[in-house]
């Protein structure tokens, strides 16, 4: 059964504890977490704030997802440079996550941050993908020793030039050939996908997905915009996807309550179609 959950960096400026009373209010069962929002680096929160977090979490009745935004407003990581020693301290510190995330209760990390993924001048894609694949060879066996999986997720041109559909991620998975390493899909980013359409790919790759993120194509919540979440989220019911979908929204103007709500009034009512069918 597919469960609901929420990005946290939609209550930008909260108190940690409101922010999962409000969640669960609105009807969520699980909280996902940027890390950028409890501290500058990941291993910048004790053993200690992690514990508490966790039971913050867990006093309000939610579970931990886990993390993405992996190495947003960070520095010194990349996940495609011929530097050596920046790909040895990129798989280290997907390491570091994967123990915070287990820490904090949670099962997976969205591998998305496409700034520290681009092309960099005189790097091809052949090249870029192999020295990705160097990293994640790297640090897979020891986040798989967490209990954690690690998602990969294929973002549209708009946002990078490297891993832009589901098909050119399933290659690096193929290549990585660890079971904890996995496909992430999401409703914007498979949009800019020019041969299928999100329920299309859905029905081929859901699957296998590890995890799944739900906004509308404007930045903001289901319900919120254009897309129809009718299709999609029976395709993803048809494909046999039983783990996690979360609201990812870009556009807070809305405020967080009221994307919050909207949001999850529009997955379940969709989702309660697909399954009564």
């Amino acid at each position: 059964m597919i469960r609901l959950g929420i990005c946290n960096e939609l209550f930008e400026g909260w108190d940690f504890a409101e922010v999962c009373r409000t969640v669960k209010a609105l009807g969520y069962e699980g909280l996902e977490i940027a890390p950028f929002t409890l501290a500058p680096r990941i291993t910048d929160v004790s053993a200690a704030r992690r514990r508490e977090l966790r039971t913050i979490i867990e006093d309000a009745g939610l579970s931990t997802i886990g993390l993405h935004w992996l190495l947003a407003k960070t520095e010194g990581f990349y996940l495609t440079t011929p530097d050596v020693a920046v790909r040895n301290q990129t798989a280290d510190y997907l390491v570091e996550l994967a123990e915070a995330t287990r820490d904090l209760g949670g099962t997976l990390m969205v591998l998305g941050s496409p700034k520290q993924r681009d092309l960099l001048p005189g790097v091809s894609y052949d090249q870029a993908f192999d020295f990705a694949v160097d990293v994640l060879s790297r640090s897979m066996p020891k986040i798989g020793d967490f209990g954690v999986d690690l998602c990969v997720e294929p973002l549209a041109p708009s946002e990078t030039d490297f891993l832009n559909t589901c098909d050119q991620a399933n290659v690096m998975i193929e290549r990585v050939g660890h079971p904890n390493f996995k496909l992430h899909m999401d409703v914007k980013a498979q949009s800019g996908e020019t041969t299928a359409t999100v329920p299309e790919l859905l029905t081929k790759h859901a699957a296998n997905a590890g995890h799944f993120h739900t906004q509308d194509v404007n930045l903001r919540g289901p319900g919120m915009g254009d897309v129809d979440f009718g299709p999609i989220m029976k395709a993803l019911v048809d494909s046999g996807y039983d783990r996690w979908a979360s609201v990812e929204v870009f556009d807070y103007s809305p405020g967080a309550v009221e994307t919050a709500r909207q949001s999850i009034e529009t997955l379940k009512r969709n989702l309660d179609a697909a399954y009564a069918r």
